[in-house]
Formats: C-alpha cells, sequence, structure tokens
C-alpha cells in the first residue's frame, strides 16, 4: 500500500478532508485538470492538428487515459522506462522520444514493442538505426521510428538537413523498420516568457524545419508524421501549420515557469494552475516570517522558490531555509500566516517537482475524492 493510501485512504470523500492531509502533499484539482485537457483537446481539433501530449509531465496512466479519452492519439514518454510502466497500466499507444541505444534497453524496447498496439520512436543516429533494425528483425515485428532533428540544442537529433535525408533513406531500406516522419523539438523557446519573442524564434526554426520537409519531400520521402511542438508553442506552432501533432505537456499542471509565459498572446493565463504542493507553518517565532514543511526535498528547485498560491497575504514572499524548509515572509507591516496554518505552493518546475512523490492527492474543491500513483516515478532508465 502507498504511504500517501495509508495516511489519507480515510479522508476521501470527506467534506474538507483537503486540511487534514499531512505535509508536504503534492495536490491536484480534478476539475482544473480536466478543464486544461479539455480546453488543449479543442484548441486541436480547431487546428486540425493532433495531439500526442508527453507524459513525462505527469507520469500517470490516469492522467494519461484522460487525455487520451479527450481525443489524443497516445502520449510521448521521455524514457523507455515510463513507456514500460504506462503499458503495465493499460496504455497502449506510446512514442519514445529520446534515442533507446544499448543492447541491453534495445532488448526491452523489442519486448515493449510486443506488448503494445502502437509503439513508436525516434533515431538520429546510423548505428542505432542498424542495431534496431536487427533487434526488430529477430523479434519478428517491425518497429516505427521517427528521425529526430536537432533544431540547434544539440542535445539530440540529426543536425543536417543532408543528413536527415540520408538517415530516412536508410531507415525506408529496412524492412524491420517502419518509417513514420520526424520529430523537431525546440525545447529552449518553450520558456520565453514575450510571446513576440518566442514568435520569431520560432518563426525562424519552422522555415527550417519547412526546408527539411521540402527535401524529404522531393526525394520521395514525405513524414507522414511531423511531431514536436509544446506547451509554450504549441500555439505558434499550429498556426504555422507544419506539424501533424503537438507533444504538449505541462499544459495539465502550469507550473510558475509555465504561467508567467504569455502562450497565446493574450497577456493571461490560458491554462489553470492545477498541481499544487500544501505546506503546513511548523514555526513561528519571528515577527512576519514563518517555516513551512516544504524545502528543497518537496520541489524541484532550479527555477528558484515557490510563488504562493494561497494561505498567506499578497506580496508575501518564499526562500528555502533547507532540504525540509521554507520561509515564507509576509510585505512589512502584514500579518505572516498562523501556527500550524495550511500554505498552498504553486511548483516552479512542474516535472521533476512530480517525481519526486509516490501519489496525487485528488481534490474537487477542499475535499480529497481519490489518490493516483504517480505510476512511472523514478522509472528513468
Amino acid at each position: 500500500m502507498m504511504e500517501a493510501q495509508r495516511l489519507h485512504g480515510h479522508l476521501i470523500g470527506q467534506q474538507g478532508s483537503r486540511r487534514s492531509l499531512n505535509t508536504p502533499a503534492l495536490v491536484l484539482d480534478v476539475e482544473m485538470l480536466d478543464r486544461n485537457i479539455a480546453e488543449m483537446a479543442r484548441f486541436a481539433k480547431e487546428h486540425n492538428v493532433k495531439l500526442r501530449p508527453h507524459s513525462k509531465t505527469h507520469k500517470s496512466a490516469d492522467i494519461a487515459k484522460r487525455q487520451i479519452a479527450a481525443g489524443a492519439l497516445g502520449v510521448c514518454c521521455a524514457k523507455l522506462g515510463e513507456a514500460e510502466a504506462l503499458a503495465e497500466e493499460g496504455v497502449q499507444a506510446m512514442h519514445i522520444t529520446s534515442p533507446v541505444v544499448t543492447p541491453q534497453a534495445i532488448a526491452r524496447l523489442v519486448a515493449l514493442n510486443a506488448k503494445v498496439s502502437d509503439l513508436m520512436l525516434v533515431v538520429d543516429h546510423p548505428a542505432n538505426v542498424d542495431a534496431l533494425a536487427a533487434a526488430a528483425a529477430k523479434a519478428g515485428k517491425p518497429l516505427t521510428v521517427v528521425i529526430d532533428i536537432d533544431p540547434g540544442m544539440h542535445r539530440t537529433g540529426v543536425a543536417s538537413p543532408d543528413a536527415v535525408v540520408e538517415l530516412v533513406k536508410k531507415v525506408v531500406g529496412l524492412k524491420s523498420l517502419k518509417y513514420a516522419g520526424v520529430q523537431f523539438y525546440c525545447g529552449r523557446h518553450q520558456h520565453i516568457r514575450d510571446f513576440k519573442e518566442r514568435k520569431a524564434e520560432i518563426e525562424e526554426r519552422t522555415v527550417y524545419l519547412k526546408g527539411i520537409v521540402d527535401k524529404l519531400e522531393a526525394a520521395g520521402l514525405k513524414p507522414g508524421i511531423v511531431t514536436g511542438s509544446g506547451t509554450g508553442t504549441h500555439f505558434i506552432d499550429a498556426k504555422l501549420g507544419v506539424f501533424t501533432e503537438l507533444q504538449v505537456g505541462s499544459y495539465v499542471f502550469m507550473d510558475h515557469d509555465y504561467n508567467i509565459c504569455d502562450l497565446r498572446g493574450l497577456d493571461k493565463p490560458t491554462f489553470e494552475q492545477a498541481l499544487q504542493i500544501d505546506a503546513r507553518v511548523v514555526s513561528a517565532n519571528t515577527p512576519g516570517m514563518v517555516t513551512v514543511d516544504a524545502g528543497l526535498k518537496a520541489m524541484a528547485t532550479e527555477q528558484g522558490p515557490p510563488v504562493i498560491l494561497s494561505g498567506a497575504v499578497e506580496g508575501a514572499t518564499t526562500r528555502f531555509m533547507g532540504d525540509e524548509h521554507l520561509a515564507v515572509i509576509a510585505p512589512e507591516g502584514k500579518a505572516a500566516p498562523g501556527h500550524g496554518e495550511q500554505v498552498i505552493l504553486t511548483p516552479p518546475h512542474c516535472d521533476p517537482t512530480v517525481n519526486l512523490y509516490e501519489a496525487y492527492h485528488i481534490v474537487k474543491g477542499d475535499t480529497l475524492v481519490e489518490i493516483w500513483p504517480v505510476t512511472a516515478r523514478g522509472r528513468s532508465r
């Protein structure tokens, strides 16, 4: 039994039970979540583009199934281990967005390919193509691959248009591999706060992508799928019309880093902050400042300390005070929260924050209604 279930299972359905959670607790407002899922599904349908949401954000079979029920083709997985974990819970359509290279990982990959109905993965190197083809031929079921194109980050992906064409030709020439299309993910651009700046940079990168797609088409290798994009650029990418599907992820939760980005040029948030961290004041001995029980171990910290969603006066700020503690500092002349009071925080960065927890505490309003496991927690291999 999960610790969250042991501690909080008896609270499910009790009015106001959120206030009785042991803290820190990862909390998900399911009504906000469902509105976020519905809005992105509506947007995709309106713009005639498919959705393949990224499960690296939530690592949850429950959320993946909600996205698929709302019309998504399936989900993306950053790692093979995530895909295996979701498959164990019945998710059948997955795309692995990072290369699978080692012999031991490829053995797991072909085993997964035999179990699920729709598996796809990226390749970006001829040696990997050969290894995958040999394993798939031995297993007796073809592997579906897309060519990962480097957008200029030099993280993964084929680095030049000519090399993309050559790699596609190699894939097409192997019977145990099925060429499905290309992937192009501009990760750096997702978090550019200003809409006009983000739009200009994505337009420039899309010219590069379109040139590669045209080059492939001229060679008789037109990609059936052009997959990529993300929460930060989904609006711009859909309008530009090159992608056939969007790999949006963080829209389901909206951490602080995304919430301060103008996603659609409207100068207001598009999605709701559904993912939250509940904390409690455990010390209140300094005037104007209290300490809550959610420190460095309770959230990803590379984007700085969290923003307070509720439980403190407007203008209150936070400062990390160590592994287990966070200071909540009231503006001068204002009162800090009282001893034992609840403070609700917005995670600075949702993806790695989720990976710290075993479960989501699902709430409607102030009531705990379900507990969902973080299905693929720690499945990074």
